[in-house]
């Protein structure tokens, strides 16, 4: 049993953690600002985590094994952590995205379309660091939210009062209503309907993870591996959007309707003109073993079609 806080862990992917963290026996904290009631018997605070003075009073005298924290997402929040937790615990998890590989959003190595990012491609003990920027502002965090991710792992990769670890997953799919991006339920309301599915004319393939092999994956990181620096979390099998879109249209029998836009321009969502898949190759050697995409898509999509209204659709 091991003394482990959650941060976050309200919704989705975090939500099951926090489950699965209980049903192993571990003694357990969830911190949020109410947005969500832990299960019974999970100790819970409330507290904002960007105020430095309530965080140091809510916590008080408690210490932890394990921090995972599944909200960060600015260097302004990663600095603040890492002066509270330094000292009240010896490993720190941060959950981090995909989107650090974005080429649109850094000047990045360039990825071969059909290959996977490796770990090294963005190195947060090098990254930049610029804790002035506006991070409070929300259409700024909004519009910037990959770079946030980016520099809140390099503030909490020279932090030095603990592990750190982070996870950066790939996109999340699957669990019906409980995937509240609604990037799925785009494809199956879409293509259900008989409307056209916005793509670009040569979509490039990315990956993806069903969000109960997510949570498996943070549960791995924060009490089954001791590894530092960053670990992609992806399903095996790159896939882009029409291989996406084919999986809904077998499920709803009928074709989908493309239409083409130009490189650059807004598309549905994994739509994507430039590569930025990821390799998960390390935590392969780290000994976790991956689901494949192709395997679990299908029941992710009858999960999202069943949790939308009966839909008429137009010939």
């Amino acid at each position: 049993m091991q003394r482990i806080l959650v941060i976050g862990g309200s919704r989705y992917f975090g939500k099951l953690l926090v489950e699965r963290l209980q049903a192993a026996g571990h003694q357990l904290t969830v911190m949020n600002r109410g947005s969500g009631r832990p299960p019974a018997g999970v100790e819970r605070l409330l507290v904002d985590r960007d105020d430095e003075e309530a965080l140091v009073a809510a916590l008080g005298s408690r210490t932890f094994d394990v921090v995972v924290d599944q909200v960060c997402y600015t260097p302004v929040q990663a600095a603040i952590a890492a002066k509270v937790f330094a000292g009240r615990t010896s490993r720190y998890v941060m959950t981090s995205t995909i989107e650090v590989y974005d080429p649109a959003t850094a000047v990045l190595p360039a990825v071969p379309p059909g290959h996977g990012a490796p770990e090294e491609t963005v190195d947060p003990a090098a990254w930049l660091v610029a804790m002035d920027l506006p991070w409070h502002e929300a259409a700024y965090l909004a519009g910037h939210y990959a770079e946030g991710k980016r520099q809140a792992e390099a503030v909490l990769a020279r932090a030095g009062g603990f592990t750190f670890a982070c996870v950066r997953s790939a996109h999340v799919l699957g669990g019906g209503v409980r995937e509240f991006t609604g990037r799925l339920a785009h494809y199956t309301e879409r293509i259900r309907r008989g409307e056209a599915v916005e793509v670009h004319e040569d979509p490039l393939p990315t990956v993806f993870i069903h969000h109960a092999e997510l949570a498996a994956v943070l549960l791995w990181a924060a009490t089954g591996s001791d590894f530092a620096g960053p670990v992609n979390a992806c399903s095996d099998g790159l896939l882009d959007v029409r291989d996406l879109a084919a999986t809904v249209a077998a499920a709803v029998g009928r074709d989908p309707v493309y239409r083409m836009v130009a490189a650059g321009a807004p598309a549905s969502p994994f739509s994507f003109d430039r590569s930025y898949a990821m390799s998960n190759a390390r935590a392969k050697s780290l000994g976790y073993v991956f689901s494949r995409t192709a395997d679990w898509l299908p029941g992710a999509v009858a999960e999202a079609l069943a949790a939308s209204p009966a839909i008429p659709t137009t010939d």
